[in-house]
């Protein structure tokens, strides 16, 4: 657990097993809040934060999921369940699939097959009553002295919000301005990747929301992947440039690449983007046998994916 300030912790959910990979943020207010869920399997680990900050089931007000990837809100019907005073806070879009997740059930089996059930269940559905589908500018008070502003930042997903807090001036952007790497920030300093999974990733949307997040002047960014930074300048500027350099990688696959399938193209730009990134970071001395690069293949992977069903559709 990491005490944030202004009354915000956050609690590292070991999503897949590894440290400093998905995290929720607890903002202990009047209503006491929490944005983020992760995937069901983490949920243990939500739990002792929750015992360790002592907070009772029953304060727990508002839980608010910055869109409906499984790393993101697949626990978001476990934690209901036992939080009788909790309301669920989401983007239109997603609200059908929480209250029914048939749909996402089906769709992540496809994906992962026999890996499902390790990575995933159970994901339960939520009443319709509970949920609250959020307006693009909507407030949300939880003091006299603290109130939420939800952003439609799409990009990422359609379905993606972000979240502005009055109070620490900290904006919760889920995966719009990508993933931040903790582990590199005592040898490199921040360290960002674009995420651009399929199979709704949008470059000019992207770019859109990003400039609609510069517009409230946020002192630090908290990201889904993982943790909080205050160096929101050099994030703006990091993503514009290695998205840059992803579509231009992609771009280059497809048009090299013209009979290959859809599979194919992915994995030979999650490979070169990888490659990329790897003499990127050795040539800054980060080692060989660093743990953070089994973190980054998974999620070049994901990314490619979704850049190569972006351009190539």
């Amino acid at each position: 657990m990491q005490n944030l300030g202004f009354s915000t912790y956050l609690i590292d959910l070991f999503d897949l097993s590894f440290q400093e990979r998905t995290g929720s943020y607890f903002i202990l207010d009047n209503d006491v809040t929490i944005i983020e869920t992760s995937a069901s399997p983490s949920h243990e680990h939500l739990l002792k934060g929750l015992k360790e900050l002592q907070i009772p089931f029953e304060r727990i007000k508002n839980i608010i999921v910055t869109h409906i990837h499984l790393d993101h809100s697949g626990g978001a019907g476990l934690l209901m369940e036992k939080c009788p005073n909790a309301t669920l806070f989401v983007h239109p879009k997603g609200a059908p699939h929480l209250e029914d997740p048939t749909k996402l059930i089906a769709s992540a089996k496809q994906v992962y097959g026999d890996d499902f059930d390790r990575l995933f269940n159970p994901i339960l559905p939520i009443q319709a009553s509970r949920i609250r589908q959020v307006e693009d500018g909507e407030e949300l008070q939880l003091s006299k002295n603290r109130i939420l502003t939800f952003l439609y930042t799409p990009g990422h997903a359609k379905h993606h919000i972000s979240i502005f807090d009055s109070a620490s001036k900290f904006m919760y952007t889920g995966d719009t301005l990508g993933i931040y790497y903790p582990q590199l920030q005592n040898e490199i300093g921040t360290y960002i990747l674009p995420s651009t999974s399929p199979n709704q990733f949008s470059y000019e949307s992207t770019l859109n929301s990003l400039r609609k997040i510069q517009e409230f002047n946020p002192d630090a960014i908290c990201f889904g992947h993982y943790g909080l930074s205050s160096n929101t300048q050099f994030i703006f500027e990091s993503l514009i440039t290695k998205l840059d350099r992803f579509m231009n990688a992609a771009t280059r696959i497809i048009n090299e690449n013209q009979g290959q399938s859809f599979n194919e193209k992915s994995k030979l730009l999650s490979t070169t983007l990888y490659n990329e990134v790897k003499q990127e970071l050795q040539s800054r001395k980060i080692s060989d046998t660093h743990p953070v690069y089994k973190i980054i293949k998974l999620d070049l992977e994901v990314s490619a994916m979704g850049l190569i069903f972006s351009l190539d559709r």
